[in-house]
């Protein structure tokens, strides 16, 4: 009983161990940026969601309905989001969970009348949904801000 004990206590020190550290190795790092003037594909794996058109249906999102860049990064700020880049079409911007400091970014692009925008996780492979919530919170405030006004 006290072996499996330690196995227990040993093994949840790892899992604990090795989140901390793929926590770290997220805070290294910076957002793709533009790719031939579109934002940059999801790389395959569930963390990531776009949408840019020709993005495969699961990791699909839709434009933002916004009319400046402005508005977007208020809404990111306001969900705490830091920017940490911002061009004239362009804006990134890095949340940060809160146990293990994983990073993920937010990257906008304002092009064709729309405003594009992917969300993915640094690290990792799956991300339980997050980023896909993410950019709803975002849509959420910006139609909020809308009703405001």
């Amino acid at each position: 009983m006290k072996f499996a004990a330690y196995i227990i206590i040993g093994s949840v020190a790892f899992v604990m161990i090795a989140f901390f550290l793929l926590g770290k190795k997220s805070q290294n790092g910076s957002a793709i940026g533009l790719v031939d003037g579109r934002l940059a594909p999801c790389s395959g794996k569930p963390n990531c969601v776009n949408s840019e058109d020709g993005t495969p249906d699961e990791v699909k999102v839709k434009p933002l309905a916004a009319n400046s860049l402005d508005n977007v990064k208020a809404a990111i700020v306001s969900l705490g989001g830091a920017i940490t880049s911002s061009q004239d079409n362009y804006v990134s911007a890095e949340f940060t969970s809160g146990i293990f400091k994983f990073v993920d970014d937010v990257e906008v692009r304002l092009g064709d009348g729309r405003v594009q925008i992917r969300s993915a996780s640094r690290v990792g492979y799956s991300d339980n949904g997050v980023n896909r919530t993410r950019v709803e919170a975002i849509r959420a405030a910006l139609n909020q801000d809308y009703q405001d006004k």
